[in-house]
């Protein structure tokens, strides 16, 4: 009788082992649960009704967080909040109404250099920059564009304080000559090509204005660079004998065996990227430091006038200049020399700091004798060096 009571009971025991057992994640549950699958299931801790009711409270807790963070989100924004600030801080000036016109002509290489002197005088008010490039021109192809007849009626329109040349970039390609085509940097080609410089420089300086002229820059193809570099020479030439100019970027842009270069420094020392994946346009910052070299030129020629300081671009913004009154020949007063063997002129009768006539002036009373610092401050007589110091400069005995 005992034993048919306790058989049901030892059933349910195991029955109960059995099922206090969770199988893992992708494993059928019953007697067949692996032994390390079990061990992770005890190692589990039990949960309670506290645990419960925390881990409710936190899910609560990350449900009120998450709107949280997406409105602190939306609320920043760095660049445009940096921006809004500089442009609240430093308002751009507006420009006098008779600033200096700054015209700037030449291929797509002289677009980016008015962009960045656009933003070089950009706070100047009495410097305005004008720009008047032809991205593809040049001047081999005078039939796309002639520039040797369209910057004098440019001038005579803009009325420029100064004119900036930048070209070259396109003229790497063969030229028309006297009815025959001539390839690059052939002879009859490069003859040709100074030609139309010269004619380009004296059309400028015809005008009576300034003339700045802007060296190429290297690029990453080798035989381009070679090019550009020699075009370079024929331009500084033709504009140094025309009076204008000369500024060379090359050096800007490359490193310090003179290779190209992507990646370099800007006007700030930092490390930005100055061209393009192309490895021909300028970046922003390129386009900046394009300009840099040609700012110091301006700035040299202009002084005040292209500080942001100056507010009106008249004589009164100068201080005056106030020089002396002419005075008659009569009224002049002239002082002859004084040779310098002769002291007696200024009332005395030794120059200043002669050791020996003041060791002359021997008092007949020792207590009118001066001390040794008023001889060092009054006569600059120094103290007699006694023997054994630094100060001792007397031959040793023989």
């Amino acid at each position: 009788m005992r034993a048919v009571f306790f058989r049901p009971l030892i059933v349910l025991a195991l029955a109960g082992v059995f099922l206090s057992v969770k199988p893992g994640p992708g494993v059928a549950p019953g007697i067949g649960v692996s032994v390390a699958q079990a061990q992770s299931a005890r190692e589990k801790p039990k949960r309670n009704l506290i645990d419960l009711l925390f881990r409710r409270n936190k899910a609560k807790e990350k449900v009120q967080q998450a709107p949280r963070r997406d409105v602190k989100r939306a609320r920043v924004a760095p660049q445009s909040q940096s921006q809004s600030n500089s442009t609240a801080s430093e308002p751009t000036p507006e420009k006098v109404e008779n600033a200096l016109v700054i015209l700037v002509v030449g291929d797509f290489t002289a677009g980016g250099l008015a962009s960045g002197l656009e933003t070089a005088f950009e706070k100047a008010p009495a410097i305005v920059i004008e720009a008047r490039s032809k991205g593809s021109s040049g001047l081999v192809r005078d039939d796309y564009y002639d520039w040797n007849a369209s910057v004098g009626p440019i001038i005579d329109e803009v009325d420029p304080a100064l004119v900036v040349v930048m070209i070259g970039s396109n003229d790497r390609q063969p030229m028309r000559v006297d009815g025959k085509t001539e390839q690059v940097r052939s002879e009859a080609w490069v003859r040709e090509y100074k030609a139309r410089i010269e004619r380009l420089a004296q059309s400028v300086r015809k005008t009576n204005t300034p003339l700045i002229w802007v060296g190429g820059a290297p690029y990453r193809f080798k035989s381009m660079s070679a090019d550009i570099l020699a075009f370079n020479e024929f331009y500084r030439a033709a504009v140094e004998s025309a009076g204008g100019t000369f500024v060379d970027i090359w050096d800007g842009f490359v490193d310090q065996d003179g290779n190209f270069i992507t990646r370099g420094s800007d006007i700030n020392g930092q490390t930005v990227s100055l061209r393009n994946s192309d490895g021909i346009n300028f970046t922003t910052a390129g386009k900046r430091k394009l300009a840099f070299y040609v700012e110091r030129q301006i700035k040299q020629m202009f002084g005040d006038a292209a500080s942001s300081l100056l507010t009106v671009l008249a004589p009164e913004s100068y201080s005056p200049m106030h020089l002396p009154p002419l005075l008659l020949e009569e009224d002049v007063e002239r002082i002859d020399p004084i040779p310098v063997g002769a002291p007696e002129l200024d009332g005395g009768t030794a120059l200043l700091g002669d050791i020996r006539a003041v060791n002359q002036q021997n008092p007949e009373s020792p207590l009118k004798a001066k001390s040794a610092r008023k001889k060092l401050v009054e006569d600059g007589v120094p103290p007699p060096g006694k023997p054994g110091r630094a100060n001792d400069f007397k031959w040793p005995p023989a």
